[in-house]
């Protein structure tokens, strides 16, 4: 009898969508139970950090660790799970890119806790009270994770040997990574477990070469559902985001935000996309170059451009965060 794989999972700084796509491959988790016991996932199982702390080095086969790291707590569990594991894998978005939570490296820790301890209109603390590190009271000392300044991904912290896209990962993808990994083949060590090809490249919308003459949010314009969406105005990250999801958002005509992280051989998503929308916005509506304040007003319209090319991958970008001097 073949001995059974180990398997860990485990939550940082995420919404916690990566543990219910684990559960998304429905009943293919009788395969996964077939070939792998799971050791260590405390969202579903009973056991403390203290049993992996006693587990000999590299017992767990693989982890599949999704959040990125914004605290003390998570970066320990991060090195641990590490130091224990064979092959760790960042899951999904915040993992692998820094993901939602990471926007807010355009914060540091002060600005984040007097905007939500202190200014939000519905907190009541007159003595203006934030969360510390220790806190002394007549029992002891209390204790919670040191808060960082900023949002890291999981390599900024340890070495990663698998990534596995999404926010969450398609069904596809865990799938795909749960295969490879039973069958032993894996791709070289620091692959991405999702095709090489762009989600324009899984989109059945019609691309006509079309100029932008307008920007517009989701909720300005009713869209062809025939045509691309970014060809109607309608900032779509397709043409910079790694494909294998399907292209489910566009299916349903609402644009790619990203989520599957840059295409192959492309560092920074950002400017690759900000490049892909720059060659389609160059004439107006009488075929001419646009002026330079019109120009200024087409751009305008972005009304957030860090949160719209950067929704996901901000901490892994060349940018990492905004400077903040005190």
């Amino acid at each position: 009898m073949v001995e059974k794989k180990k398997f860990a999972f485990y939550w940082a700084a995420s919404c916690g969508g990566c543990e219910i796509a684990v559960l998304d491959i429905n009943e293919r988790i009788l395969d996964v139970v077939q070939i792998a016991d799971v050791i260590f996932w405390p969202v579903a199982i009973d056991i403390k950090y203290k049993n992996v702390e006693e587990m000999p080095d590299e017992h767990i086969d693989v982890c599949f660790f999704n959040g990125g790291i914004r605290n003390s707590e998570q970066e320990y569990m991060a090195k641990l799970l590490r130091q224990k594991s064979k092959l760790l894998i960042a899951y999904g978005a915040c993992a692998q890119l820094g993901g939602v939570p990471g926007l807010a490296n355009l914060h540091n820790k002060k600005e984040i806790f007097k905007k939500v301890y202190i200014e939000t209109f519905s907190t009541v603390n007159p003595s203006n009270t934030t969360p510390k590190s220790k806190v002394h009271v007549k029992e002891g000392v209390l204790e919670l994770p040191e808060f960082y300044d900023t949002v890291r991904t999981l390599d900024q912290v340890v070495e990663v040997d698998y990534y596995v896209p999404g926010c969450p990962p398609a069904t596809e993808r865990t799938i795909f990574a749960l295969e490879a990994i039973a069958r032993g083949e894996l791709p070289p060590k620091g692959s991405v477990l999702a095709p090489l090809k762009s989600v324009c490249d899984e989109c059945l919308k019609k691309k006509e070469n079309k100029r932008i003459l307008r920007i517009y949010r989701v909720h300005e314009k009713i869209p062809d559902p025939e045509r691309c969406l970014l060809e109607q105005g309608i900032i779509c990250m397709g043409p910079a985001t790694r494909g294998g999801c399907g292209a489910r958002c566009l299916k349903a005509d609402m644009p790619c935000t990203g989520c599957g992280g840059p295409c192959p051989n492309v560092t920074e998503q950002g400017a690759a996309m900000i490049s892909a929308l720059a060659s389609i916005m160059g004439l107006n509506e009488e075929k001419e170059k646009y002026t330079v304040d019109e120009f200024k007003k087409m751009i305008d319209q972005i009304r957030d451009p860090v949160g719209t090319f950067y929704m996901y991958s901000l901490p892994a970008s060349i940018l990492k965060g905004r400077v903040v001097r005190e």
